[in-house]
């Protein structure tokens, strides 16, 4: 481990940095967290605070287990990238190719002037959506938590995210519904993750957790990152507050110790700090590390490249929310596109996302730099992964 200095780094500024998150973990507005940067290969900081469970006052450790939610996206989507480089798929193959059942899908259209009826359904275009509209967002997709549009509550209504179902049975059931725009017209945060972690399943014949143990994983020394967390481990899992200290109502998190039949290529990964700090520093490093690689540099390069870029993001849902200005979508990544216009610090061509309970993370090549937060406070996830950005950078003296 080096010190701050030695990697460009103000050595107070990097303390004021985990005094800020220890004061809120005082004030007893955050559990605890445990937060990791690194600079030119080597870890500037790696440091655990507060309560790991705050019900039994267990600290918090190095290696305690977080839901990192979507930020299972990008390690699925640079799975299904390890197949584009097999030539096992491509980019422009039609998602029905590989999965039948989303062959003949309809675009709710809204009846103008009528917003109170039921909307009309449109064909798709053929071939549409892509397996490239996964990755990107543009597949017409959506999430029930975004809104209230027939759509959205019809994917409410199916339970589409229940942990009880298969991947493949919640693919099925997914590919009954609506889409709730034209592929390749508007940037939505979306379910498409869960379908490309169903292709990796059809493509590879194996289950998706078996597959990135085995080609992803298991080879990155990634060993305490999978689906599920053994019985001997639960007592590792980082636990949220049982309310909201800003007075918000709880998010439920999923609960570690009941059984789930959904490997949820979009969300339900759980891993610790160290594990993913090794998948960024591979990305970082064009896709190796330690003498693994994973991805050759021109498909990294091609996964953190905007891939929207007239494309505009849905306004009349929450989407417009997590797409800031100055930003574009990659291939599983938020991309800064413009060194101003978002209300917060990056270099054009950093990238970065974050999970629903409250982990994130960003990666600046220009830099040679990444930082990862782990914490479980969903209801204040944006408040402090902006500040833990934002200290971070002002960190950076050359």
């Amino acid at each position: 481990m080096a010190t701050p200095a030695e990697t460009g780094l103000c050595p107070h500024r990097v303390d004021r940095l985990v005094d800020a998150l220890q004061s809120e973990i005082d004030r007893e507005r955050l559990p605890g967290a445990v937060a990791l940067v690194a600079r030119h290969g080597k870890l500037v900081l790696f440091k655990s605070l507060g309560q790991q469970d705050p019900a039994s006052d267990t600290p918090m450790a190095h290696d305690a287990l977080f839901r990192i939610y979507s930020m299972t996206k990008p390690i699925v989507s640079a799975a299904v990238m390890m197949l584009v480089e097999q030539g096992r798929l491509l980019l422009s193959d039609p998602v029905a190719k590989y999965l039948p059942e989303f062959s003949g899908l309809c675009v709710a259209v809204p009846r103008e002037g009528r917003p109170d009826l039921e909307p009309a359904l449109e064909p798709v275009a053929p071939g549409r959506p892509s397996i490239h509209d996964l990755l990107r967002h543009t597949a017409g997709l959506t999430y029930e938590f975004l809104g209230q549009a027939p759509v959205q509550r019809q994917y409410a209504k199916a339970m589409i995210g229940s942990r009880e179902r298969s991947n493949a049975e919640q693919t099925q059931a997914l590919a009954t519904l609506s889409l709730m725009y034209a592929p390749g017209t508007v940037w939505e945060y979306s379910r498409s993750t869960d379908v490309l972690g169903r292709l990796v399943e059809v493509i590879s014949g194996q289950g998706l957790g078996a597959f990135l143990r085995a080609h992803m994983l298991g080879p990155l020394g990634m060993h305490d990152t999978g689906f599920s967390v053994p019985p001997e481990h639960l007592g590792r899992v980082a636990e949220p507050f049982a309310h909201d200290p800003d007075g918000g109502v709880p998010m439920r998190v999923f609960d570690l110790k009941l059984p789930a039949r959904l490997e949820l290529g979009g969300g339900g990964l759980v891993s610790t700090a160290m594990d993913y700090a090794r998948f960024l520093q591979c990305m970082l490093n064009k896709g190796e590390l330690d003498g693994v690689r994973l991805l050759g540099p021109r498909s990294v390069a091609l996964m953190t490249a905007d891939h929207l870029g007239s494309i505009p993001v849905a306004q009349d849902s929450g989407s417009a929310a997590l797409l800031l200005p100055g930003y574009g979508f990659g291939l599983g990544f938020a991309v800064r596109t413009a060194p101003g216009l978002a209300p917060e610090h990056g270099s054009v061509g950093s990238y970065h996302w974050g999970g629903l309970a409250g982990t994130t993370f960003f990666v600046d090549p220009a830099e040679d730099l990444f930082a990862v937060l782990m914490l479980q406070a969903p209801n204040q996830r944006e408040y402090y992964r902006q500040m833990f950005r934002g200290m971070v950078y002002a960190a950076l003296l050359d």
